[in-house]
């Protein structure tokens, strides 16, 4: 049926709303897509909708292409799977938790890991019926702190999620790279510009992990790309080269020197470059040279709290996203005044690596930056107020508990795949994929009969995407300062007819070829109002963003309309009896 916007259930606003902060946000409210409900909340309308059908519908034929089988959970799911996998505490204030008149825990679904499991383990028990792989498209919840952006972040998202059951790590990977082309077809039909890049794990746990970020200026995700080469990867994801092991023997013996007023690592090595007892023959010290140790508290899921110190090189400042990730589940925080007191050992602004350690004074874990490796020489804290001590090696003065990447990457940071150069970039994660292995089999008991009868935990992968984000990242990356211009696979009609003018004439041959393209195959948005003037018709069939747009208006008194392409602009007039085949040709029907 023609979609006539006489009685469309439909309005397009004139201004932004106040509450837009970015274009797909402001232009999906504008054009009538979509609208809030509360922060984080909003409606799908019929124009809306339809997009995000489309969106669905190219992900099923995908998902289908590969073997996957749909099925739907439902949203309110109970406690005991998720206390079983620890996610219950783990997610903390990230769920929707309530209580049913019986006072059963309960939450909203924020993903369904647990539920997949236990839903094989209920039918399967044989190597014979794996592999398998199941999915859904279906509501989520999350308890957002900061939902913002419209549907880019909300508390209450459609997102498709998919996991495959292996018996052993091979089928694993294989179901893992069939999603991996399968998400390259999604989104490539979809027309995104995207990247995959590695990523972290995180709370989802598992070994491998790959993010696909649309490229967009005001994502929230940061990654890095290799300008000589194919490597990407998320900030957090990203992987310092070592370098090698120096030899200690020769190397000059500790020294502590008192340095007052140093209050900044710029001053420290001010003072070390203008004192002779302190200058070095060979070039300027750097902030490079110097072991900056910085003091966090990680925050447990089950509230408790811990030390760690991070040391890092004084001309690299620590990111704190970068080590939550490292400590996942555990969220991160700059130790607090209060914090330091109930240390004594550190001494605020001269800490340095002779307190840090499990088996130190202050018994707080210490993890050190990948290039502080053996025989590498410091200047850093004495752990004495105005006092520093040079030439500390790691290897003979101190030894740390470990590695950790923490420190925030910058542009020109060496590719730690071919060595050359890595760029910063924006983006927002669309779809991401993991190899979970084992976690979530092991913890709900999810076993099959193997060849030999032995009972083998089965092996689990998780593949996501963002269905109603991925409709704002599409109006993100298409629109112009006209309105949205969606790709045809994904618009909410193959083409709009604009009746511009206000004669019978004009109106009933916009209706006449309306019908004869609906009859050729093709869905048809009528802008048939009376009241609005050709101007404000053609405003909006911009606003909307339908590929194709027909023109019916005075020049049909001479057999002629005007076909549009809203993407280029480009207009042409051809007679009116052609117009269905044309515009059934300029569209691939």
């Amino acid at each position: 049926m023609v979609l006539k916007m006489s009685s469309l259930f439909l309005r397009t606003l004139r201004e932004d709303p106040a509450d837009a902060e970015v274009t797909s946000h402001r232009l999906l409210v504008r054009a009538g897509y979509v609208r809030r409900v509360a922060p984080g909340i909003f409606t799908f309308l019929p124009l809306g909708l339809r997009v995000l059908r489309n969106v669905e519908r190219v992900i099923r034929e995908e998902m289908d292409a590969i073997g996957g089988q749909e099925l739907s959970f439902p949203a309110l799911l109970p406690r005991e799977p998720y206390e079983a996998t620890g996610r219950w505490t783990e997610y903390g204030d990230n769920i929707f938790r309530l209580k049913d008149r019986r006072q059963g825990d309960y939450l909203l679904g924020p993903t369904h890991e647990e539920m997949f499991t236990l839903q094989v383990k209920d039918f399967y028990s044989s190597y014979k019926d794996l592999p398998l792989t199941l999915y859904q498209i279906q509501t989520k919840y999350r308890d957002e702190a900061r939902p913002r952006a419209g549907i880019l972040r909300g508390r209450e998202f459609v997102m498709k999620d998919s996991y495959s059951f292996d018996v052993d790590d091979d089928g694993l990977r294989d179901a893992y790279a069939r999603h991996r082309v399968a998400y390259k077809k999604i989104f490539d039909r979809m027309g995104i510009d995207y990247v995959i890049c590695s990523a972290m794990s995180g709370a989802m746990g598992g070994s491998a992990s790959e993010e696909f970020l649309a490229t967009c200026d005001i994502g929230e995700d940061t990654f890095v790309r290799c300008v000589n080469g194919d490597y990407a990867a998320n900030v957090e994801a990203v992987t310092t080269p070592a370098p090698a092991a120096l030899p200690i023997a020769g190397q000059p013996a500790a020294k502590v020197a008192d340095t007052p007023d140093t209050p900044t690592i710029e001053t420290l090595v001010d003072l070390f470059n203008a004192r002779e007892d302190l200058r070095r023959d060979d070039r300027a010290w750097t902030a490079a040279d110097t072991l900056k140790n910085v003091m966090l508290m990680l925050t447990l899921p089950d509230g408790k709290r811990e030390p760690l110190a991070v040391g890092v090189p004084g001309d690299r400042e620590v990111d704190l996203r970068r080590v939550e990730a490292v400590v996942a589940p555990a969220e991160v925080q700059p130790m607090t005044e209060a914090e330091f007191a109930q240390h004594p050992a550190l001494v605020r602004g001269y800490i340095g690596p002779g307190v840090l350690g499990e088996k130190a004074s202050s018994g707080i874990r210490y993890l050190v930056d990948p290039r502080v490796v053996e025989g590498t020489s410091w200047i850093t804290g004495a752990d004495e107020p105005g006092r520093h001590v040079m030439h500390l090696v790691a290897g003979r003065d101190f030894t740390p508990d470990g590695t950790i990447e923490a420190v925030r990457i910058q542009d020109g940071d060496v590719c730690p795949v071919d060595g050359g150069p890595l760029e910063l970039a924006r983006g927002i994660e669309i779809g991401h994929i993991f190899q979970l292995g084992r976690k979530y089999a092991k913890a709900l008991d999810l076993t099959v009969l193997d060849r030999n009868g032995k009972a083998q935990i089965v092996t689990m992968g998780s593949y996501g995407i963002g269905v109603t984000r991925a409709i704002a990242v599409i109006a993100e990356q298409t629109a112009d300062d006209r309105g949205l211009c969606w790709p045809r696979e994904l618009a909410p009609a193959d083409v709009h007819v604009v009746a511009a003018g206000k004669t019978d004439e004009i109106r009933t041959g916009a209706e006449e070829l309306a019908a004869g393209l609906e009859a050729a195959g093709l869905t048809v948005i009528l802008d048939d109002r009376k009241e609005v003037s050709p101007g404000v018709k053609f405003n909006d069939s911009e606003l909307l963003g339908v590929p194709t747009i027909v023109v019916v208006g005075k020049r049909l008194a001479d057999g002629m309309v005007e076909i549009r392409d809203r993407k280029s602009g480009e207009k042409e007039e051809i007679a009116l009896d052609q117009a269905v085949s044309r515009v059934r040709a300029s569209i691939g029907h």
